[in-house]
């Protein structure tokens, strides 16, 4: 049997970084390997639930008003900000697939938010339209939990520092990507999504191939160790859906006016 985890990080008082690693190397070069993707950005707010839960994850800048991140982080929740250099940046407005299923895991999980105002980077990726992704080394990228492939993530501990590793997609199955920990042929920075890095990045040649969904295993617990499976949304499916989508958000807005 298949267990899953959707990769959402409720802040409770206990909090965790980021995506687990090869336990042969320093944690140090993940985290510096993480500077390099700026666009991947924590994303937090507060849930519509009877308490009004606060949240929090990962999103990824596409362009100085939108970003992209997993459907099922913003599916009912009342505010959504974006972190940039102690900066919040509001979403102004938030559109899930229209196909996204909260009961079908990893089923059209994504969603595009406008920012209320533009956040400025050196760099915005390039969505990545390709179907050749099996077989492919990719960055993967967010500001989740953190631990490795021996103990898997661990709650204990935050540094709030973004991490990023590489990995090699396995392939494809309906509309996400997956990939695991390799024992044999490996990439050299090792890596696996862990929760709190839902709506973070998998990158192919600098483009955003993948947004992070989820995990699953087969051992009955899905902590990102050996044996388990990363799925992030394939991107390549959705072109046509983000770039009508932010058209009808600006129209929206516009109305607004």
């Amino acid at each position: 049997m298949k267990y899953l985890v959707l990769l959402l990080l409720l802040l409770l008082p206990v909090q965790a970084n980021c995506g687990t690693i090869d336990p042969s190397v320093s944690d140090a070069k993940y985290v510096e390997y993480g500077k390099k993707y700026e666009c991947v950005l924590p994303i937090v707010g507060v849930l519509g639930d009877k308490l009004n839960s606060q949240f929090r994850a990962s999103c990824v800048v596409i362009d100085e008003y939108h970003i992209l991140t997993a459907a099922h982080i913003v599916h009912g929740t009342i505010t959504q900000h974006v972190l940039y250099k102690n900066k919040a940046y509001p979403c102004s407005l938030v559109a899930v697939h229209g196909k996204y299923d909260a009961n079908n895991i990893g089923y059209n999980d994504i969603a595009i938010a406008r920012l209320a105002r533009p956040l400025k980077l050196d760099f915005y990726p390039e969505l990545y339209s390709d179907k050749d992704e099996t077989g492919k080394v990719c960055g993967l990228s967010g500001w989740g939990h953190h631990g490795d492939f021996n103990t898997g993530w661990i709650s204990s501990t935050f540094d709030n520092s973004r991490r990023a590793g590489s990995n090699i997609i396995d392939g494809t199955e309906k509309n996400v990507l997956k990939y695991s920990v390799h024992t044999g042929d490996k990439t050299e920075l090792e890596f696996l999504i862990a929760p709190g890095d839902s709506g973070g990045g998998l990158f192919i040649d600098q483009k955003l191939a993948g947004i992070h969904s989820y995990v699953y295993a087969t051992d009955g617990k899905s902590d990102s160790d050996y044996g388990d499976t990363g799925c992030s949304t394939r991107v390549s499916d959705y072109i046509e859906w983000v770039e009508k989508t932010k058209e009808l958000i600006k129209l929206i807005l516009e109305g607004d006016k």
